[in-house]
């Protein structure tokens, strides 16, 4: 058979239709994944089969823990190295498919029979319980006999080949399960751009002899990336020691990944079955380099106990991201694994990750949120080094755009202080054929330019370089006055009686007094009638004592104030003298040279009032908008430029200023990409679209012409 690993997997695929019936196809994994790795471990063991059988046999009696270490060493690969894992059973995929009539018994003791490594991964694959399924809809002796004429022996189908076998399956058992957009798989191309970006600027440090790199993949899948980024080292450097790490929550994902690494020899590695956001299996562990494809839009609302508590995700901000979107999470685990920098010191390495996700981390959360701070606390400092917007429909169960980080805390010099974005989104190759969702790929001629382009860090139509504070923004609000109309109609007067009976009176007074047409000044019409109800005969007092007294103020104005533009603004406090002492706010900014005292003053609501004084109007709370000004400009420059111009009577929220980054507003952080790489297309000019919509009238006229004569 072909070593092509599309071939391949549609054969195996071919197979799982033996399954129909006793299995629906969104089932076919739990008998197809267990079977493809159990014959590529046959396949790997083969070699070396009779001389682990002939030590077996001078070990009998002895301890099972001994006689897996000495046949772990017995067991050899193609290139004479040493497995780390046996079989000492006789049987293998040839002598099973020799006795149908013990099929049951035999793969049973055949699985049984591998050291002990081998037998944790498939009981993580509960193949047991599907082998007595199999047995029970005469199916199983079927499946065997033809998994026994796939040649996957190590010649004919390489380590890379079959991880490509591995994930189409799953991506093939993914789609007949229906699953959805967060639980997808990374195409190689992908994975290898990742590599690169990750790899490449340290291509001086791997390969150097007896170099030691540490890999870790936090959300590891079927472990393409490892494989990936090992082959990477590998090709630069053959004498390289690399060690890879990996986590996964899916039990048939880890044995995959598990079952690869021990194929390739990793006596070192470790990949282990548990939730990256709750278990940390390498508690004291620090890797060189860690790279990851997380789930899209993970809810963590079950882990949130854990998570508030776990020292891996303190210390950013003190936020988290929200509960329905744990994406962030991960990176902040990685980020935590990073071994300590210190430039020249040998034992302070720092670390180096790569990250895939959708756009939501980019911008979602305003300024104060967990995303925002999460962001913040990264850029500022100096973590995040680029950032490249891959196109669209480029994974297998999502057609959604996505993006690679690079993050590090050892930045090459000319990078520090820079955030490099790489716009990829149109640098696709169209599939022949999709798979599932997956409708383009990056060719490696693609690739290739964006490393370069990423290595380059220079400015160009795809490429934009940026001082880290170019993202960070100060969030303020921006009030404008409450205007309000008085008048007094027949519908306000019955509602205000409904709720105040005990005013009719006071009430009747104020509609002689002031008529029933609508008055614009809300202060001068209150004045007045405030004094009404203070001169009320009988002297009596009006308004009633206490929170009564204020419910009745408060129905009063409810009943017959209306908003009205083009009403005067409504007066909060009247000030004598200095009202606050403006000048200790925006103690970070520097003022412009021609900004004066006074205008301060009405840049924070304090308006002057013509005789000395000053005037504080009522906020109208519909009208409360906010600004996000660029950490590079003053606030007072941007407000006078983008704010005051347009509506004149606006003031800033001091509120945002008082309590917030020292009195500057909120500080937020946001990487736009539609923003940065927007290129404006002018209209065409009208005279072009006429003579276009003339020329389609007449071939519409000569349709019709020829319809009717």
């Amino acid at each position: 058979m072909s070593a092509n690993f599309q071939s391949l997997a549609n054969f195996i695929w071919s197979v799982a239709d033996l399954l129909r019936g006793p299995y629906r196809p969104p089932q076919y994994e739990r008998v197809m994944l267990p079977l493809t790795v159990l014959r590529r471990f046959d396949a790997v063991l083969a070699s070396t089969k009779e001389t682990v059988l002939a030590r077996h046999e001078t070990l009998k009696g002895k301890e099972p823990a001994l006689v897996d270490r000495v046949l772990n060493e017995v067991a050899k690969n193609e290139q004479g190295d040493s497995l780390g894992f046996h079989n000492h059973s006789r049987l293998d995929f040839h002598r099973l498919k020799g006795d149908p009539d013990h099929i049951v018994r035999h793969l049973n003791d055949y699985i049984n029979s591998f050291s002990e490594n081998v037998r944790k991964i498939f009981e993580r694959f509960d193949f047991e319980k599907e082998i007595e399924k199999l047995e029970e809809s005469n199916r199983l002796y079927q499946v065997v006999a033809q998994f026994a004429e796939i040649d996957l022996h190590p010649d004919r189908v390489d380590n890379l080949t079959m991880g490509l076998v591995f994930e189409d399956l799953i991506r093939r058992f993914n789609e007949a399960a229906n699953e959805t957009a967060g639980d997808h798989f990374t195409p190689r191309e992908v994975i290898r751009l990742m590599v690169n970006l990750l790899l490449e600027p340290d291509t001086g440090v791997l390969t150097q002899a007896g170099v030691i790199v540490t890999v870790c993949d936090p959300a590891c899948g079927t472990g393409g990336m490892l494989a990936e980024a090992q082959n990477w080292i590998r090709a630069h450097n053959g004498q390289a020691t690399v060690k890879v790490f990996g986590q996964d929550y899916n039990p048939r994902s880890y044995a995959v990944a598990a079952s690869d690494l021990l194929i390739k020899g990793h006596k070192d590695g470790q990949v282990v079955l548990g939730n990256t956001l709750t278990h940390d299996p390498f508690p004291e562990q620090r890797f060189d380099y860690l790279l990851a494809n997380p789930p899209f839009g993970v809810d963590w609302k079950a882990e949130k106990k854990i998570i508030d508590r776990w020292p891996s995700f303190c210390g950013y901000g003190g936020k988290l991201p929200r509960i329905n979107d744990g994406a962030l999470l991960f990176l902040l685990y990685m980020m935590s694994k990073f071994q300590s920098h210190k430039a020249g010191e040998r034992d302070q390495p720092g670390s180096r990750a790569a990250v895939v996700f959708n756009g939501s981390p980019l911008f979602t959360g305003g300024a104060g949120s967990g995303e925002s701070d999460i962001r913040r606390w990264i850029i500022e400092r100096d973590r995040l080094e680029a950032i490249v917007a891959l196109p669209e429909q480029m994974f297998y169960n999502t057609g959604i755009g996505t993006f690679i980080w690079v993050v590090t805390n050892r930045k090459a010099d000319h990078r520090k202080g820079k955030i490099q974005l790489i716009d990829a989104r149109e640098r696709y190759t169209p599939m022949k054929r999709s798979l599932g969702d997956k409708r383009r790929y990056l060719d490696s001629t693609a690739i290739d330019a964006i490393t370069r382009e990423h290595g380059a860090l220079e400015d160009s139509k795809t490429s934009r370089v940026f001082d880290n504070a170019d993202f960070g923004y100060r969030r303020i609000a921006v009030l404008r006055p409450l205007r309000l109309r008085f008048q007094i109609t027949d519908e306000a007067r019955e509602r205000f009686l409904n709720a105040c009976p005990e005013l009719s009176d006071a009430l009747r007074a104020v509609r002689d007094r002031l008529g029933s047409a609508p008055l614009l000044d809300w202060n001068q019409t209150w004045d007045a009638v405030q004094h009404i109800f203070k001169t009320l005969p009988d002297g009596a007092e009006g308004w009633a004592k206490g929170a009564k007294g204020t419910a009745q103020k408060k129905s009063f104005r409810d009943c017959f104030a209306a908003v009205d533009p083009e009403a005067a603004p409504v007066i909060a406090k009247h000030h004598r003298d200095d009202p606050m002492g403006a000048g200790r706010l925006f103690p970070d900014q520097t003022l412009p040279a021609d900004f004066t005292t006074r205008e301060l003053y009405t840049l924070l609501g304090f308006f002057p009032d013509g005789e000395g004084g000053f005037i504080e109007h009522e906020a109208d709370p519909d009208l409360k908008d906010a600004e996000n000004i660029p950490l590079k400009e003053d606030i007072v420059s941007y407000f006078r430029r983008e704010v005051r111009p347009y509506l004149a009577d606006a003031w800033i929220d001091r509120e945002t200023l008082d309590e917030h980054d020292g009195g500057i507003g909120k500080v937020g952080y946001e990487i736009n990409f539609n923003r940065v790489f927007f290129q404006y297309r002018p209209p065409r000019p009208l005279a072009e679209i006429d003579a276009e919509l003339a020329e389609v009238e007449k071939r519409i006229l000569a349709l019709l012409r020829e319809v009717t004569e």
